[in-house]
């Protein structure tokens, strides 16, 4: 009678279940799930570095509409200037200040996931 073949086993791995965590080790998600203070102060620093961002952006804002009345009021008979700055010259800055500003919130954002996440 022919041998029968022994019997092979097959051995499958994957990645590990459970890590250990080395002793101090903390999350910065779960200090800020648990409104501990350390939680509570990385969500004030986000939204120190997101209101600064905005009164930035308003700062530029007020600098670049803020000196129009004047400047509309020193020429009064200027009727088309003003439709003119109002229309075309103001708008291009404002999509740009716009643009700048989303900019730099998603960024601001995407700092503190990946501060969060510890990557």
């Amino acid at each position: 009678m022919p041998q029968e073949p022994a019997e092979t086993r097959i051995v499958v791995t994957g990645p590990p279940r459970r890590t250990r965590r080395a002793p101090g080790y903390y999350r910065p998600r779960t200090e800020i799930d648990e409104q501990t203070t350390l939680g509570h102060t990385y969500v004030r620093s986000l939204m120190r570095t997101q209101l600064r961002a905005g009164l930035t952006a308003f700062a530029v804002l007020v600098l670049l509409v803020g000196p129009l009345p004047l400047l509309f009021a020193a020429m009064p008979a200027a009727r088309r200037l003003e439709w003119g700055v109002l229309g075309f010259g103001l708008y291009a800055p404002l999509v740009l200040l716009a643009r700048w500003y989303v900019r730099r919130a998603e960024r601001n954002e995407r700092d503190f996931v990946r501060l969060v996440e510890d990557r």
